[in-house]
């Protein structure tokens, strides 16, 4: 399996990005951005997770309910095939 393009970077690419960051920010802002960067992946995976929790429990109960709704549509068949042999 080949890697996306975004991932990508050759040796010189990533220093180069590393160079452009520290003349843009500065060496003291730096470890306030990278905070800033893992608090918005941490929010990120956090939200991500929730959603696919909620997924999984949607797809769940509809599974229910339609386990639901076949086992009255069979009690009712039995019901019916009950009171015409009677």
């Amino acid at each position: 399996m080949s890697m996306p393009l975004l991932f990508s970077f050759s040796g010189g690419e990533i220093i180069l990005v590393v160079v452009v960051v520290l003349l843009l920010f500065g060496s003291d802002k730096i470890p306030e951005l990278m905070r800033g960067v893992g608090k918005f992946m941490r929010d990120f995976n956090n939200a991500k997770a929730t959603v696919q929790r909620e997924l999984r429990e949607g797809m769940r109960e509809a599974e229910l309910e339609e386990r639901r709704k076949k086992e009255e549509e069979r009690l009712k068949e039995e019901k019916i095939k009950a009171n015409g042999e009677a």
